[in-house]
């Protein structure tokens, strides 16, 4: 390990806790799935998948002691239950790393964004073209084996043109014009999010046997499904289709694998990426209908967040990220 004089700054901190605590359960979820695969394609890139995790939790642990700094405890083989049935067939586990690499990419990408001291930056850098890797493998794998909904293709533009009306943004009132390939990007992809959860929801509806908690994954469903409806039926008007799912990838068990720390915990995750996510499209849209969806969909999902944060805060499950001093406090010591 490099002698390093300079401090971790906030960012740094930050950056590495919250990806600990992200590869420590996709440890969890990748253990469980190369426990029950049997598709030796989709075993090679869950068991790189794995290797990639690992190597990352060992690096950041590296770092933390260096520092003086305690690892968080996440989670750990006592969240999964291996000798439960298969709750998904394997194409999920496939969706799964393909998901999750797309996360990875947009998380690791904001972090190193932040990130000044070298080798917290190579670290970034390193695992940000790891996601990408995962994200080109997966990709691929899909494609061969006709489970990747492609997005709707448009007419390749003949010329340059520039906006001649401010009526461009209006989508409430008046003639809509067609979405563009940003805004289109952006629709197709929220679809592929929420097609996923509900089919994360779908399984963990049929093992999760806590009242709260199934009422917790019951309400995600139903944001998803509204989710997907508004925009299937805005794809259809445009006549370009809406898309579906491709197969039922959910088993028929109803044991649990997962600890409801380690499904709530998932939730917390996802929201987050998806509030994170559904703004950044909203920053993109230049139709007003579109934007008042979207500002409608972040409030649905904060507010869903925040019975998630409930339940882990009133079961001791959430452990805090590190803060700043109470100045304030320290002060009447």
């Amino acid at each position: 390990m490099i002698d390093h004089n300079i401090r971790l700054s906030s960012p740094e901190i930050g950056g590495l806790w919250g990806t600990y605590m992200q590869e420590k359960m996709s440890v969890c979820f990748l253990k469980y799935f190369l426990h029950h695969i049997k598709d030796g394609e989709i075993e090679t890139i869950l068991q790189k998948a794995l290797d990639i995790s690992i190597a990352h939790l060992k690096q950041i642990s590296e770092i933390f002691s260096e520092e003086n700094i305690p690892l968080p405890h996440g989670f750990s083989d006592e969240d999964i239950e291996l000798s439960a049935p298969p709750l998904f067939h394997d194409p999920f586990a496939l969706s799964f790393v393909y998901t999750m690499s797309r996360m990875g990419m947009i998380n690791h990408a904001f972090v190193t964004s932040n990130i000044a001291r070298l080798d917290v930056l190579d670290f970034f850098t390193k695992a940000l073209s790891q996601s990408s890797e995962l994200y080109r493998d997966s990709t691929t794998l899909m494609l061969s084996k006709g489970i990747y909904d492609r997005p709707p293709m448009i007419s390749y533009p003949k010329k340059v043109e520039y906006i001649q009306k401010q009526s461009y943004i209006n989508g409430v009132i008046g003639k809509k014009r067609p979405l563009n390939a940003v805004e289109l990007t952006e629709v197709f992809f929220n679809i592929e999010r929420n097609y996923f959860s509900i089919l994360l929801c779908l399984g963990l509806l049929q093992v999760v046997k806590d009242k709260e908690i199934k009422g917790f994954i019951k309400n995600g469903k139903e944001i998803s499904e509204k989710q997907i409806k508004f925009f299937n039926e805005l794809l259809i008007k445009e006549d370009l289709l809406g898309t579906v799912p491709v197969s039922m990838e959910v088993t028929d068990s109803t044991t649990s694998p997962f600890s409801e720390k380690l499904i709530v915990a998932l939730f917390h995750f996802l929201n987050s990426i998806d509030i994170t996510l559904i703004g950044h499209a909203l920053s993109l849209s230049m139709r007003i209908d579109l934007a008042t969806h979207y500002s409608k969909f972040i409030g649905e999902i904060l507010i869903y967040a925040k019975d998630g944060f409930n339940i882990m805060v009133n079961r001791k499950w959430l452990e805090q990220p590190p803060q700043a001093p109470n100045r304030k406090e320290l002060e009447k010591l």
